[in-house]
């Protein structure tokens, strides 16, 4: 989770003798943080002041996540522990309302679930959010939606989206000061893989207009940040509903040709609509990371075929091989689910031995559980609970020794590491090219003083589990 950590940066709003003040709490992925950013834009604009510390606001809201069950708890919590400042420690907020995935997907049943939360608003209340919660901090009660599937808010045909409205540029207020921040190229997904529930409340998929993505970035660089992180359900649809598939591949050089963007980096690629040029533009393009973040989810073609995926351990692995001839030292990360219905011991032997010779820098692991409205729920034939947290445990020692193994084997390597933290001690960690912002390894740098944001050459001398060490080879810049 997410707060506010410095001074927001925002359109300055209309004069206000006493502006009411809120602070946003965003759990989640990094989609869910720039949402945040453009909610807390909006606010700011209409004269709103943000305030870091929820116990100083006059309404709190949290930006919930309804992805899996652990993240709907910590929503959840999130919600409570607010609505505990209206009673203890002096805490002021007057409200405290729940937007986001979660709010989105349970609407009505949530709000009534959780009589804590002021108001529960849905995607279709931000235009007026600033109208919303002066209403609900005046006492007057919002009624929350009847959630529905959103993907029957658009044309089915990518095509026939163009004469629908696009992704609508917002004002955003940064949140976070750190020298990465999230841009988002689309929102939704037209997949229907049988485990997710995410299109049926993100909607179809709606890729920005190329202009609104350059001239955030813009801004974002203005704002000190040297690494955009383009985000989105699926990055490797965009543009397909603009009529041209090839548009972010014409896009990164416009990106990283930005004064004072330093690296681009792009998350969430479907490995079956992964097309070379793609993959061409990502692992040579100047200022483009060369990290692919390949949704795999299983190496068996039959438990794939049961997630309406595609693809199989060879597909796969010859799609690593065309990423690394041409970065033999790209970033590859990748998640998977364990204990899908039906998956055997082969099943499971299948995606262990593509694991081990995939040679990934991070995987996430996650134990199948039935997702509310998701075909796979209906599914028969279940593993029980024992049967899944064991293979996942089985899965995760697996991919603990096999990311070790390939952090050591990039001992000896030069990289270049973006500073995100310094220590007491005056040691500085960030990432490099191939570790991905929260979900992946950083790299500690073992001497030097250097400042947050800055972008310091070295080598690799260390590792520990995925993180790594390096000795710094020259200034920063």
């Amino acid at each position: 989770m997410t707060t506010t950590d410095a001074t927001p940066t925002a359109p300055a709003g209309p004069p206000s003798a006493d502006p009411l003040t809120v602070a946003m709490l965003t759990l989640g992925c990094a989609r869910n943080e720039v949402d945040s950013e453009e909610l807390a834009g909006r606010l700011a604009a209409d004269g709103f002041r943000l305030v870091d510390d929820p116990a100083e606001a006059d309404t709190v809201v949290v930006n919930t996540c309804g992805f899996v069950e652990q993240a709907k708890k910590d929503s959840v919590d999130a919600l409570l522990e607010a609505a505990d400042l209206k009673v203890e420690h002096g805490g002021r907020a007057q409200a405290v309302v729940a937007v986001g995935c979660m709010a989105e997907r349970y609407g009505k049943d949530l709000a009534e679930s959780l009589p804590e939360a002021d108001a529960v608003l849905g995607f279709d209340d931000y235009a007026d959010i600033s109208g919303r919660l002066r209403s609900i901090v005046a006492g007057e009660t919002h009624h929350p939606h009847t959630p529905s599937d959103r993907r029957l808010l658009l044309p089915i045909s990518p095509a026939e989206r163009q004469a629908a409205p696009l992704v609508e540029a917002t004002p955003r207020a940064r949140l976070e000061s750190g020298p990465m921040a999230p841009l988002k190229l689309a929102s939704g997904c037209d997949r229907r893989c049988t485990f997710c529930a995410i299109p049926s409340f993100r909607g179809r998929f709606v890729s920005r207009r190329p202009s609104d993505v350059l001239h955030e970035a813009q801004w974002l660089a203005g704002e000190g940040v040297r690494e955009l992180f383009l985000v989105s359900e699926n990055s490797t649809s965009y543009g397909k509903d603009l009529g041209d598939l090839r548009l972010l591949e014409t896009m990164l050089p416009e990106l990283t040709a930005i004064d004072g963007v330093d690296r681009v980096r792009v998350s969430y690629l479907q490995p079956a609509e992964t097309r070379p040029g793609l993959i061409e533009a990502i692992a040579t393009t100047p200022g483009v990371t060369p990290y692919f973040d390949l949704s795999f989810q299983h190496a068996s073609a039959t438990v794939l075929r049961r997630m309406r995926r595609f693809g199989d351990p060879d597909s796969f692995l010859a799609l690593l091989d065309q990423v690394r001839a041409h970065a033999p030292l790209a970033g590859v990360r990748c998640n998977v689910i364990v204990g899908f219905p039906g998956e055997t011991d082969d099943d499971l032997q299948t995606l262990c031995d593509f694991l081990e010779a995939a040679r990934l820098d991070v995987t996430g692991v996650f134990g199948y559980s039935d997702e509310d409205g998701t075909e796979a729920a209906s599914f028969t034939d279940k593993l029980d609970d024992d049967e899944v947290w064991a293979r996942t445990q089985h899965v995760s020692t697996l991919v603990e020794q096999l990311t070790a193994q390939r952090a050591e084997e990039r001992i000896g390597e030069t990289v270049s590491v973006l500073v995100e933290s310094t220590d007491d001690d005056g040691l500085a960690e960030g990432r490099t090219d191939f570790q991905g912002p929260e979900v992946d390894g950083t790299t500690t740098l073992s001497e030097g003083a250097f400042a947050v944001g800055d972008l310091v050459p070295a080598v690799v001398t260390g590792s520990d589990g995925v993180d790594l060490v390096a000795r710094p080879t020259g200034p920063a810049r």
